[in-house]
């Protein structure tokens, strides 16, 4: 079970928000695919997991974020899943590629952004996404660059991971 939702003061246009706009089924729709394919829900027959993500501040990329934090939420909880998922965004300005795409660039229209999520050690992409009209020869370019920027976040997300299990070794 899955739902995403952004809070009203999440980003600096103050308005209200439906829960059930089309971009936050479209969210929720590929959370709920990616950790479907993640998780090793075979290890909990007749269970439910629930994933709940709600963005209080909104910088851009918040699909990829939202996997991101997932991620880390579920590995927290202990559940088994494949592998660490990764997700980023990428686009292209004047044939250079810019990762993790934010806010502003976002706004400022910097093109098409691409948004992949994947497990990291077989590069097994779990879902992958674009808003907007991309050329054709651009598309491995910024595919290319959104799974650097994969690999780029796992490492954090790691680092992350292993600062935690310190922290409760210590207690």
């Amino acid at each position: 079970n899955c739902q995403y939702s952004m809070a009203t003061f999440s980003t600096s246009e103050r308005k209200q928000r439906q829960r059930g706009d089309y971009r936050s089924q479209e969210i929720t729709s590929n959370l709920r695919q990616v950790f479907e394919n993640a998780i090793l829900t075979e290890l909990f027959p007749h269970s439910q997991i629930d994933i709940f993500v709600e963005v209080l501040q909104s910088d851009g990329s918040n699909y990829s974020a939202c996997v991101n934090a997932a991620t880390l939420a579920i590995i927290h909880a202990g559940i088994p899943i494949k592998d660490v998922v990764c997700a980023c965004s990428a686009s292209m300005v004047n044939d250079h590629s810019l990762v993790d795409v934010n806010y502003l660039e976002e706004s400022v229209g910097s093109g098409p952004i691409m948004t992949i999520a994947l497990l990291p050690k077989s590069k097994q992409i779990l879902s992958m996404e674009s808003s907007g009209r991309m050329h054709a020869t651009a598309v491995p370019q910024v595919m290319d660059s959104a799974m650097t920027g994969c690999q780029e976040i796992l490492q954090v997300m790691k680092a992350s991971i292993l600062s935690h299990i310190k922290e409760l070794n210590k207690q």
